[in-house]
């Protein structure tokens, strides 16, 4: 198992980068916070406790949180008949942030540390001017000695705004700030070689070198009591952590203490370390943050130009587009066989590009009457993706 970390260097490796992160992300989850009665309020007080104490050693923290439906349920009671729709989850999100800031709130001033509501739809990172914006107001409360507190606005986000869960919303956060370490508190243990209740040689995974196939895989041992992230879901978001250069953590949040084991170098949970790579803040931003609008399948000779020489795409190597868009739209670049290598910013709109495909750029004025550029995607804007990814969640109307 080529991913794990022996022991001994596994606690070198937490304890060098526990001791140079200044800048935390810590996601809690809604089986941490929450049971069938609402919110936890021991837990929340732990969490305070724990995370003033961070804030106390000179770091800047950040909180994001789940819970705010499970605190609308409580105060709800039995006075209604809950269903799965998603203007019941919007209600009951309505009623519980409040509740929800007013736990913190009170937990967090036995500590003297003051806090701050941020709620985000995916459509606030989406735009790069209101993605910078949510950015500055981040720094400035670090500025202030004020501890964000994010969540989901779970009132006002339709399908479409979604993040999908609050492992990607803490990851997209740590990347934004540029934070050093990304911790999920969670109601499992970490991640072990194999599911612990069918398989009594499993073992846990404290060190994790690189997220591979390997270990993509054994998040499907790991089984959550609630929360819709699942392993897998936190195990995506520790990758994408590692790409921008930061560690991840995810271990138990029910545990006492566990922020002071952690920075203590204790060997708990499982530990994901940074990429040697680290790609831009931008290509981040392209990568990770923006949704496909749509798609270029590519011939074999333009795949090779941009995975293995980092050219900017041509339209000689378009063989197809898929969707509709126009320019600046972030788009997908697939192989004939729909795996998707790359990322981007299109220069042309999708009308225009099903014309000048498989052209040369010396063409293009004379096929649209125009030339914006020679490039359908400049190497500036295009971001190399997972090769073993697929396409399998394609938009039907880009199918």
């Amino acid at each position: 198992m080529t991913f794990q970390v022996s022991m001994e260097d596994g606690l070198f490796y937490r304890q060098t980068l526990f001791d140079k992160a200044r800048r935390v992300v810590v996601k809690v989850g809604s089986a941490v916070l929450t049971d069938k009665a609402g919110l936890k309020t021991a837990v929340i007080a732990n969490i305070a406790k724990e995370l003033s104490f961070l804030q106390e050693t000179g770091r800047e923290v950040i909180l994001v949180t789940s819970g705010a439906v499970a605190a609308g349920r409580r105060k709800l009671g039995d006075k209604v008949r809950l269903s799965g729709e998603l203007k019941v989850k919007q209600a009951l999100a309505a009623m519980g942030q409040g509740l929800l800031m007013h736990s913190y709130e009170q937990a967090f001033s036995g500590h003297r540390q003051k806090v701050a509501q941020v709620l985000l739809t995916h459509s606030d990172l989406s735009s790069r001017d209101r993605y910078l914006n949510v950015r500055n107001t981040i720094l400035a409360l670090f500025d202030f000695g004020v501890i964000p507190i994010i969540n989901e606005n779970d009132t006002v986000s339709v399908e479409e705004l979604r993040f999908g869960d609050n492992d990607t919303l803490g990851a997209l956060i740590a990347n934004m700030i540029g934070a050093d370490m990304f911790i999920i508190l969670t109601d499992v243990d970490g991640l072990y070689t194999a599911s612990p209740q069918e398989d009594p040689t499993a073992r846990p995974v404290y060190t994790v070198a690189a997220i591979d196939a390997e270990v993509e895989k054994m998040a499907g041992y790991t089984h959550s009591a609630l929360g819709t992230g699942g392993m897998q879901s936190k195990i995506r978001a520790a990758k994408m952590v590692a790409a921008c250069g930061g560690s991840s953590f995810i271990g138990p949040g029910n545990r006492t203490d566990i922020l002071k084991d952690l920075f203590s170098g204790n060997m708990v949970g499982t530990f994901f370390l940074p990429s040697p790579e680290k790609i831009r803040s931008r290509k981040h931003w392209i990568a990770y943050v923006l949704r496909p609008k749509g798609f270029f399948v590519l011939d074999d000779g333009a795949c090779r130009a941009v995975v293995d020489r980092g050219k900017s795409l041509l339209p000689s190597g378009i063989l197809e587009v898929k969707g509709h868009f126009g320019v600046g739209a972030p788009v997908q670049c697939l192989t004939t066989a729909n795996k998707v290598i790359a990322a981007g910013l299109t220069n042309y709109s999708s009308a225009d590009i099903d014309k000048i495909k498989g052209c040369r750029s010396s063409e293009i004025k004379n096929i649209l009457g125009f030339s914006d550029s020679d490039e359908v995607i400049h190497r500036d804007n295009l971001v190399l993706l997972d090769k073993e990814h697929d396409h399998t969640n394609l938009p039907e109307e880009v199918e």
